[in-house]
Parts: structure tokens; sequence; C-alpha cells
């Protein structure tokens, strides 16, 4: 007989954009229904570099909750953007604040707002990550190499041999997130790698190939970085976040952009899954039979690797359907999220 609810420890989103501004009063409280904590992404315009721009940050994360007198519970896990010319002793001053809890790293180029990332990580980094390392602060990697000579489909099994495999073998105690893998090789890597290292899997990877970009025309709708893969990436995707390993956990990376940065003629990367993402993540694990999998995977795996308890309280889903809307309101504008106008077999009730 089919599970009709699924009951679980409440999640965490381990890799998530709120903006700020208007837009962050139109998503924040999206990803506060469903979970208790995320990590949120520090690449602003002008990025989070700083210590004290990100308790600054925070700040307008939780005022901007509370100006919707929202009932939701949620903690923000603060990040700070690394650069080029980002000082070891800012790690010491992040750690010891209690809010930052991880480092990003944003090949210079590879995606939305990252243009002050780094250009070359062990050129310029060794002290910033000998720190990091001492003080057990994360790095956070986006894992495509942005060489212009290297296919877009290949960039991130590409960055594995540039610059996971150095990395590690420089810094074997850092920990290390791949963000939002999208490859068998970034999974087979992330299962098998010596040292604190994991992974992140968004809903869109887990659910879609990269067909879904073309069927009936261009969808700009599921068009993200790292992009969708072939379905045999997809199938080692379920495998890994499904499996009994704990280094994979949520990130959902959902990143609000405006229908129309959307759909222009050269447009933005990110999907948008905060409203739905508990729904699409069960979606996917119960096409699979793994429903019994999805708690180790949302609400467990992460909080062990950042040294933090799982939250006490418990979520439950329903087996209901779940018309995602064609589009929801973004501030003064509107955002379509990801699958806009299907349906899906379970429903978040709180």
């Amino acid at each position: 007989m089919a599970t009709e609810q699924l009951r679980i420890r409440r999640p965490d989103d381990w890799h998530v954009h709120l903006r700020d501004g208007s837009v962050l009063a139109s998503v924040v409280a999206h990803t506060a229904r469903q979970f208790a904590r995320a990590i949120v992404m520090p690449n602003l315009t002008p990025p989070v570099t700083t210590t004290e721009q990100a308790v600054a940050y925070r700040s307008r994360i939780m005022s901007a909750l509370a100006a919707q007198d929202s009932p939701y519970t949620f903690t923000p896990l603060m990040t700070l953007y690394l650069t080029d010319n980002t000082p070891a002793s800012e790690i010491e001053k992040a750690k010891a604040s209690g809010v930052v809890h991880a480092v990003k790293l944003y090949p210079a180029g590879a995606t939305t707002n990252s243009d002050a990332g780094v250009t070359d990580l062990l050129k310029y980094g060794g002290a910033v990550l000998e720190a990091m390392q001492k003080h057990e602060l994360p790095l956070l990697v986006h894992g495509e190499v942005t060489d212009p000579d290297v296919d877009v489909f290949d960039r991130e099994a590409v960055f594995i041999d540039r610059v996971m495999l150095p990395l590690r073998r420089q810094f074997p105690e850092l920990k290390v997130v791949f963000e939002h893998i999208t490859t068998k090789e970034g999974a087979d890597y992330v299962m098998h790698a010596e040292g604190p290292v994991a992974a992140t899997i968004t809903p869109q990877h887990l659910l879609y190939n990269r067909n879904a970009l073309f069927q009936g025309g261009l969808r700009p709708h599921w068009y993200c970085l790292p992009i969708l893969k072939r379905e045999v990436h997809r199938q080692a995707l379920l495998a890994a976040a499904t499996s009994d390993s704990p280094r994979f956990f949520l990130g959902t990376d959902s990143a609000p952009h405006v229908k129309g940065q959307k759909e222009k003629d050269c447009g933005c990367a990110g999907c948008y899954s905060a409203f739905h993402a508990l729904e699409l993540y069960a979606t996917a694990f119960e096409s699979v039979g793994k429903l019994d999998r999805l708690e180790a995977f949302a609400s467990l795996n992460g909080p062990a690797f950042y040294g933090l308890e799982p939250n006490a309280e418990h979520v439950t889903l329903e087996r209901a359907p779940l018309a995602i809307p064609q589009a929801l309101a973004l501030a003064n504008d509107q955002i379509v999220p990801l699958a806009a106008g299907e349906s899906l077999p379970w429903r978040f009730v709180g």
C-alpha cells in the first residue's frame, strides 16, 4: 500500500539564494515555511565578503521575515564570498562570529553575480584555505571550470581533475561541500573521496534531464547552472541521494529571477523551487521507491557534516495533489516556479 503521509524531522536547506531588498521580502517566507535553517548564498551586488556584511545581511533577512508576521522559526546560516583578496584574518573573525558557517567559492564568471569570484584558487587562496582548515569552516564550491574551451556539459567533471583533486592533496582536512552536483562523475567522486567531502543536490537535477530544456521549444525556467545533464547522470544522482551515504544532502539552489529576466534573449540561470521544495524531493525519492531515505537526506546528513544538531521538531507531507502555480508574486513583478503548471503527488502540510 502506498504511503499516505510522510513525517520527518524538520529539514534544512544547505544552499539557497534569498537575494536582498524587495526580492528578499517576497521569497524568504517560502524557505522559512519548510526549512528550519538555510545556508544563504553571498552573491549579492556587491557580494558579502566580510563578517560585518554577513551579520548585516542576516539582520535584513530576519527583519524581512518579521515584517510579514511570519509564524515560522527560521535561522539563516551566513556565508562569505571568497575573492582573490580575502585575508586569512577574516576567516578567524568569521568563525568567532557564530553567524558565518561557510565560505563560498565561485570561479570568476561561473554563474549569477560571480564576476568577483576567484580566478585561481590554489594560487591566491593558500593562506585562506589553511585558516579555514584550522578553524573548521567549510568551503562551498561551485564546481565548474570557466575555461571557454571546455564544453558546458563537461565543466563539472573537469573541475574535479583541475581543482578538487589538487585541493584535497594540499588541504586534506578541509571540509568541502561540492554544491549542486549534476554528474555521475561528481557523485562518484564525493562517494569515494578521502577526507571530509560532501555534496548538495537540487530537486531539478533529481527530477529532470537536459531534455526538459527543449520540450516543445526552449524552456528558460529549467535553465540553471550547472546545467541539466543526460539521463545517466540524473540516475546517478538519484542513486547517491537515496543511498545510505551521509555525504549527500539537500540543497535547493533555489534562485529567484523575475519572469522577464528569465525569458529575455540572454536569460538568467536559476530555478525557483523554495515554494514547493519538499514536494519536489518527495516526488523524486518516491520515483525510485526510496521515500524512507528522504529524512536522512533532508534532515540528518547536513547537520552532521556542519557539526550541528538535527532539528527536534517534525514536518508532515500528505499524499494530495499540489498544483504548481503558473507564476508567483515577486516584488512588483512575477517569478515562475520550477515545473509551473504541473501537478505533484505530495503536499506539505507543516
